[in-house]
């Protein structure tokens, strides 16, 4: 729980069909602060192709600004080139993705240097807590194993279990595995893992910083056809956006209500027309009213229970 009421969020769309599922984003943050008691004060300052149109520099001085004075970074998509830029500006730390399907979710950190190792070990360890109370460590060295074991005894109730790689990536690629911790590069491989495996699922990731903004963002290109026509998929944005709260803002309860109606909405028969079946179609609007209308009854925290939330 946090005792802020108030936060910042940079919302970075793009082009494409970034503005329309960063819109589908936004009322999602609106709907959710109102149900759990806080605000979200928005910033949209120009990127990528936009900003390049207007400026000529694709990560201008003033989007610079807005980001680094954000309490959390939320972008359309992983494929626009500025995003290295942006990255290279913020103090990152770990490296965070979020997978949704039919199977369940896995949530996989990796620290980004070795600066940033105990501190990605408590986070994983925390989230760990608040969804299963289990923690899959994967790594290759004696040294990454006693750390973990070691970390272990000042997270209880969380319990830890070692795999390595190939079996890491053969659970990833199956299906949910629940909270992963990765040694080095090996987090590299986790996060590219959920993309594979033939079936349909939603990827984000988070780019998450000890001493600033971190970033959010669905895995995915902000590049279609649909642009424009108001079908695109806001889900894997949607998705992104209970990472940030969960992760980014800290307000868990939040994050948890949003990826549970995200998941009942996506198990009832309309979808957006660009990931569903013949026949079945909604607009991005429709599928976003479906999620916000769930909201309510996919609250699980405490107070909210004992009906002294706000």
């Amino acid at each position: 729980m946090t005792g802020r009421r108030t936060y910042v969020v940079a919302c970075l769309a793009g082009h494409g069909i970034g503005p329309e599922i960063t819109a589908a984003a936004s009322r999602a943050l609106a709907g959710l602060g109102r149900e759990h008691g806080f605000a979200i004060e928005e910033l949209h300052p120009p990127f990528d192709t936009e900003a390049l149109t207007r400026s000529g520099h694709p990560l201008p001085a003033a989007t610079r600004q807005a980001t680094s004075s954000a309490d959390a970074v939320l972008v359309a998509g992983d494929a626009a080139p500025a995003l290295e830029g942006l990255r290279a500006a913020l103090d990152l730390g770990a490296r965070v993705t979020r997978v949704l399907d039919d199977t369940g979710e896995a949530t996989t950190f990796a620290p980004l240097h070795d600066g940033a190792v105990d501190w990605t070990l408590d986070r994983a360890f925390a989230t760990a807590r608040n969804r299963a109370g289990r923690l899959t460590s994967v790594g290759v060295s004696g040294d990454w194993t006693a750390r973990i074991d070691r970390d272990a005894d000042r997270h209880p109730g969380v319990e830890v279990e070692h795999v390595a790689l190939p079996e890491a990536l053969h659970r990833l690629t199956a299906g949910s595995t629940g909270v992963l911790v990765a040694e080095g590069v090996l987090g590299d491989a986790l996060a590219e893992a959920p993309r594979l495996g033939g079936r349909r699922r939603l990827v984000a990731s988070a780019y998450l910083s000890p001493t600033g903004p971190s970033l959010f963002g669905p895995a995915q290109g902000t590049a279609s056809d649909l642009a424009g026509h108001g079908v695109a998929d806001p889900s894997p944005m949607l998705l992104a956006t209970a990472l940030l709260l969960s992760e980014g803002l800290r307000r868990v309860a939040a994050g948890e209500a949003l990826e549970e109606s995200l998941t009942a909405a996506l198990h009832a028969s309309r979808r957006p027309s660009d990931a569903a079946g013949p026949g079945v179609t909604a607009t991005t609007r429709e599928f976003v009213d479906a999620v916000l209308g769930l909201l309510r009854s996919a609250r699980r925290d405490t107070e909210f229970a004992l009906g002294v939330g706000p």
